[in-house]
């Protein structure tokens, strides 16, 4: 996590300490009636680093929570509408399905919603998505995938195991969904999961352009963005009222995509993200664009950023991850 620590309490305490036993050519005596002074805990320890939460880069009180971090694949097309529980998800990934629509990776970690859907089936771009650690929740996937996925040693989660219902009031396949608290109660943690982005602070951010809308487009579907009240608003979302993810920053990630080496029921070949490599890099935060460049040495790698000055954090926060195409996907942004 690439926070400044606080100054060292400790060094400067030993140091006036050392100052007050030098002011004499011999002891002096304990006045009478008093016990000489015991250190303060102030003056023997330094006061904790503070602990961040790895997926928003904001600062945690308290423990970790005992689950691992949940990745749930929801769909994102007008079936889907309405979408349930984005608004509760620390971190979202929107990645390119087959005949250009997008699915999308929500992240959950510091807040469970009670239930989440529609719930989509994985993609071989997932392993590179997915972090060391998570548990997916899914429809389930093509076998060839599958096959991949369990090779990558992602564990996951899908219709038959506890959890995951029908909702009756909706049509297959976008019914399926999943009670993710309890989902959550049943899954345990092997260790607090690493940072998930770079994250900084507002003021590390370099001042960029201004860019108060944008528009992903990755073919047949397209997400646009406006920058509203502090944060940015998807003004095209399918999710349910009062439930959209809250983005702070949107970080715009351009992609290589190949062919996954199948078609869907309906014939289209499955495209399949090589999220690894380097690429164009386009942080929205602020009203404002920064562009820069993005690596991750390997699909199980740390997504890094710069610019041409040095590192680029993103603003401790919520944020929207947009893996558009290099070639055949777009990018626009207005004032």
């Amino acid at each position: 996590m690439r926070h400044r620590l606080p100054s060292c309490l400790a060094a400067l305490v030993a140091a006036s300490l050392l100052l007050a036993g030098c002011g004499g050519g011999g002891e002096e005596e304990t006045p009478s009636g008093s016990a000489p002074s015991e250190p303060t805990s102030s003056q023997t320890s330094e006061a904790p680093e503070p602990t961040y939460w790895p997926l928003t880069g904001l600062e945690r009180t308290g423990d970790a929570p005992r689950h691992p971090v949940i990745v749930t694949k929801v769909d994102n097309t007008a079936s889907s509408a309405p979408q349930v529980g984005l608004g509760s998800a620390d971190l979202v990934v929107e990645e390119l399905v087959e005949g250009g629509y997008t699915r999308l990776a929500a992240f959950y970690y510091s807040k469970i919603p009670a239930d989440i859907g529609p719930v989509r089936s994985m993609r071989a771009s997932d392993i590179g998505i997915v972090p060391e650690g998570a548990t997916v929740v899914t429809s389930g996937a093509a076998q060839v995938t599958i096959n991949r996925i369990n090779g990558a040693g992602i564990p996951w989660i899908t219709e038959g195991d506890a959890g995951v219902y029908r909702q009756t009031s909706r049509s297959a396949p976008y019914n399926l969904f999943a009670h993710l608290g309890d989902i959550a109660k049943r899954l345990k943690a092997q260790e607090e999961p690493a940072p998930y982005l770079p994250f900084g602070t507002k003021a590390d951010l370099p001042r960029g352009a201004p860019a108060r809308s944008l528009t992903a487009d990755f073919g047949a579907h397209a997400t646009s963005w406006q920058f509203q009240g502090g944060g940015y608003v998807n003004t095209d979302s399918y999710a349910a009222e009062g439930d959209q993810f809250p983005a702070d920053s949107v970080l715009v990630l351009r992609v290589r995509v190949g062919d996954a080496g199948y078609r869907d029921p309906a014939g289209y070949p499955v495209p399949e993200t090589k999220f690894e490599g380097r690429g164009e890099a386009l942080l929205f935060h602020g009203g404002r664009v920064v562009k820069g460049t993005w690596s991750k040495d390997g699909l199980n790698g740390a997504i890094e950023l710069r610019t041409k000055q040095g590192e680029l954090t993103v603003p401790a926060g919520r944020t929207w991850i947009e893996l558009v195409p290099a070639v055949n996907g777009d990018v626009t942004f207005a004032r």
